[in-house]
Parts: structure tokens; C-alpha cells; sequence
């Protein structure tokens, strides 16, 4: 009895902070081991934005990170990334006031007694939805608010969390991997290949639709097998502690509850149309749901010490994927000040050169996909890698819009799996979903993802996708 104890210990998957700090362990060692190098790099007059000068890779004096300085990098991560994490407390903080008022409870209730015997129609037409966010508006931080409610509807719907963070996570995550108008990571990486803004659109369309169905597909008959037999469900045990909604027992909305829904609708049109008019990002949207909150609660008929508590409790349940943002940037902070960043994108990108062109353009799509576990900010890995594979495109013979292609996918595709990506892990954590049991869920549907990218891309060669 003791070794088959011992035994399931030895296999255990580790707890997700442990997972990223093991990786951040890993990667100060590497500190030590690989060369130290830098790219030159200059600014943009017209943007303002830094990018890499292409073929200015050189050595550098080493700059190890010693143990002390690995956990100084943790702090120094979460700084560089408080105004997110602060984002997604006053979002908890906020929902905790909303769901307080009973008014969620009594619309995700209102909303299955309407559905019923339709609901896996809900998968297609919201997950088309967030779609459209990630494809147009490259929104990933921005979709956390949505997470709880969806989540919470998914189960009423009887499916699970699973299902409830993959209509919200990968309708967004195919919409950005898919992207054809996406300012973030379309417009950037064009604008340093030197292409048109948002040319070869019609080739993106189609790869987003094909991307896209796929996606629904997978979900929707993952969803069809919960629903006939929830025990199937990785986080059956999960969800089973955390479902408290009966909806046969939820009363119809009162008049408190639907204006307290008015105010949240009326809130998310505010924000919609801060994000593509004003220009909105996270501290206007964090403005928009703390007024929302505060607004709830007192239309709900909370008095002024409830939505106080109600907002830390709220908050609280998103410590767990807050900190979680942090603690993945600290990976590429530890590769910046170690001064190992430059060199591993350097030799990764070499990789691809002796290839043929048609490889060569798949080798970028999983240069691009290793590039972005320690950049996971797409902009961020736009301004570090595009310098260098636009030219290369032009060494090993393909178009620039190829070396694009393969950058959106090697960005998108990876960001909903890989551990380092602060916004899915923080996904996860309002899910209570732990990495390996989505990894475990996540890993066919990513395979698929990257056999599609490699075909996309393959395809785009023999097409001489362009301009250039």
C-alpha cells in the first residue's frame, strides 16, 4: 500500500506554480551556459516603437542571474506587469459585487430555461463571437471578465469549466491565431517586413475560417459527450464543488436584478466602443468594470459595507491567477537581464536557413511557436523576431507575408497551452482548471492546430503569397 502511494506521488503532476518556478529555475541556469548577445537595436520615428536592427547580432559580457537575483526578477516581473494584474483583481473585486445581487445567478437561469434543448448552440455563436475580438482587436487580457459568467453558464448548460473557458479562451485564441486585421500582431510584424498594413487579407480569411470551425468542432463534440455523461469530464470533481446553481430553484429576475444586468450590458457596450473608438486598454477598462461594480451593487440593494466585502471577496478568488501573470514574466525577465534572449532567438532562426523554402517557411512556424514561450507578448516577440525572419524570408526564397504567417501562428497557437502566457494561465485560474488537466485536454486540438498552420503555410509558398 505504501509504494503504490509513494508510486502516484513520484507521477504527480506538479501544482502550477511550482511548474513555472521549476521553469524559472531553468532558465537562470541557462543564464550560465548560453552565450551572452545582443541585437542592435533603434527606433521607429513614426511609432515611437523599439525594435531589432536586423544582422546586428553580437556577442556580450556575461550576465548570469545569481539565485538572490532570480527571486529579485519575480518582483521586478510583477511590476512590469502590475497594471494586468491589478486589472484582474478589480475585475474579481467587481464580478464579486455583481454576483452578489443574485442577478448572473437569475440570468444564466432565465437564459438555460430558453436554451433548452438547444444548448449547444450557445458554443458556436459565442465562441464566433470572441472570435471576432481576437481576430479584429487581438483581445486576450481583455477577455478575462467574460471568463466567471461563461463559465457559470457552461455548467448551467451541463457541460463544464472546460468547456466554459474553451468557448471564451479559444474562440479568442483562433480569432487571434487566425488574425486578419489583429493592429497588435498583424500590423506590427507587417510594418517591420516592410509590407502593406493588413495586405493578404483574403489568404488570413480563409485561414481564420479554417482555423476557426475546426475549433468549434473539437469543443462542441467535446461538450456533446459532457453533456450525455458529465463523469467524463477531466475536472468532474472540480465542478461538483463549485456548481451551486440549481436552476429549477433560481427565482425570475426582480427589477433590481435586471437593471443591475442593464447596467453591466450598458458597461460592456462602453467598453466596446472605448476599445475600437478611444482607443481604451487596461486601465480605462479596469475604470469601466470597477464603475460597473460599484453601480450593481447599489442598484442591486447591497448597502455601501456589503459591496465592500463583496469586492475583496471577489477579488480574492483571483489572487491565484493574478499572481500567476507575474510569476510567468518572470521567465522573460530572467532572459533579458541574463542577456540570453538575443542569442536563443539568434541560433533558433538560424536553424531554418539551410532548409528549403518550403521548410524553411514551416521551420519559422515552429521557430516562432519556441520563440513564444519566452515571448509571449506578441508585439513584444513581433519587434524581436520580425527584424530577423523578414530578411531571412528573402534569403531562403519565400515572401516576407509567408515570414508573417508563420510568426501570427507561432504566436497564436501556443499562446493557449504554453505555461509562460500569463493571460491563459490566469484563464485557467478563474476556470480552477489546473495546466496538465487542459494541457492533457488541450494537446489534440493543438496538434491538429499545428498540422493546419504547417499546410496554411506550406500552401502560401507554393502560391507566392504576397505582395512580397
Amino acid at each position: 500500500m505504501t509504494s503504490n502511494n509513494t508510486e502516484k506521488r513520484k507521477w504527480h503532476i506538479p501544482h502550477t506554480y511550482v511548474l513555472i518556478f521549476a521553469i524559472i529555475v531553468l532558465v537562470t541556469i541557462l543564464t550560465y551556459i548560453v552565450p551572452a548577445g545582443e541585437f542592435d537595436r533603434a527606433q521607429d520615428e513614426q511609432t515611437g516603437r523599439i525594435f531589432v536592427v536586423a544582422d546586428s547580432f553580437h556577442q556580450v559580457e556575461s550576465a548570469p542571474i545569481s539565485p538572490f537575483d532570480m527571486f529579485r526578477s519575480i518582483h521586478i516581473a510583477m511590476n512590469e506587469v502590475g497594471y494586468i494584474i491589478f486589472f484582474v483583481l478589480i475585475i474579481g473585486g467587481s464580478f464579486g459585487i455583481i454576483q452578489a445581487t443574485g442577478a448572473i445567478d437569475a440570468g444564466i437561469g432565465s437564459m438555460v430555461k430558453k436554451t433548452k434543448g438547444k444548448e449547444k448552440l450557445v458554443i458556436p455563436i459565442l465562441m464566433f463571437v470572441f472570435s471576432i475580438a481576437g481576430a479584429i482587436l487581438g483581445s486576450a487580457e481583455e477577455m478575462l471578465p467574460f471568463y466567471p459568467i461563461i463559465i457559470s453558464l457552461a455548467i448551467a448548460l451541463g457541460f463544464d469549466s472546460i468547456t466554459g473557458t474553451a468557448i471564451v479562451l479559444l474562440g479568442a485564441g483562433a480569432g487571434f491565431a487566425g488574425a486578419f486585421l489583429n493592429p497588435f500582431t498583424i500590423g506590427i510584424a507587417q510594418g517591420i517586413a516592410g509590407l502593406p498594413l493588413f495586405s493578404g487579407m483574403k489568404y488570413r480569411l480563409l485561414c481564420y475560417f479554417i482555423i476557426l470551425s475546426v475549433t468549434i468542432i473539437y469543443v462542441y463534440r467535446y461538450a456533446s459527450k459532457i453533456q450525455k455523461n458529465p463523469e467524463l469530464s477531466l475536472v468532474y470533481q472540480e465542478d461538483k464543488e463549485k456548481t451551486d446553481l440549481l436552476v429549477d430553484e433560481v427565482n425570475t429576475l426582480n427589477g433590481r436584478q435586471k437593471m443591475v444586468l442593464l447596467v453591466f450590458a450598458l458597461g460592456l457596450i462602453i467598453l466596446s466602443f472605448g476599445v475600437i473608438k478611444l482607443g481604451f486598454y487596461v486601465t480605462e477598462l479596469t475604470a469601466v468594470f470597477l464603475i460597473i461594480g460599484l453601480l450593481g451593487g447599489i442598484i442591486g440593494g447591497l448597502s455601501v459595507n456589503q459591496v465592500a466585502e463583496k469586492f475583496v471577496d471577489g477579488a480574492k478568488e483571483l489572487v491565484y491567477g493574478a499572481l500567476i501573470i507575474g510569476l510567468a514574466t518572470t521567465v522573460m525577465v530572467i532572459m533579458r537581464e541574463g542577456k540570453i534572449m538575443d542569442t536563443l532567438i539568434y541560433y533558433l532562426a538560424n536553424l531554418v536557413k539551410a532548409l528549403p523554402p518550403s521548410l524553411s517557411a514551416v521551420g519559422m512556424f515552429f521557430v516562432q511557436s519556441i520563440i513564444n514561450v519566452f515571448v509571449p507578448s506578441g508585439s513584444g516577440q513581433a519587434a524581436v523576431s520580425m527584424p530577423i525572419m523578414a530578411p531571412m524570408a528573402d534569403v531562403v526564397g519565400i515572401t516576407r507575408q509567408t515570414s508573417v504567417l508563420a510568426f501570427q501562428f507561432g504566436d497564436g497557437f501556443s499562446n493557449v497551452i504554453s505555461p509562460t502566457s500569463g493571460y491563459f494561465m490566469a484563464a485557467l485560474a478563474i476556470g480552477g482548471i489546473k495546466w496538465d488537466k487542459w494541457a492533457k485536454w488541450m494537446w489534440p486540438l493543438f496538434l491538429i492546430w499545428c498540422v493546419i498552420g504547417s499546410v496554411l503555410i506550406f500552401a502560401s509558398v507554393l502560391i507566392n503569397y504576397g505582395p512580397f
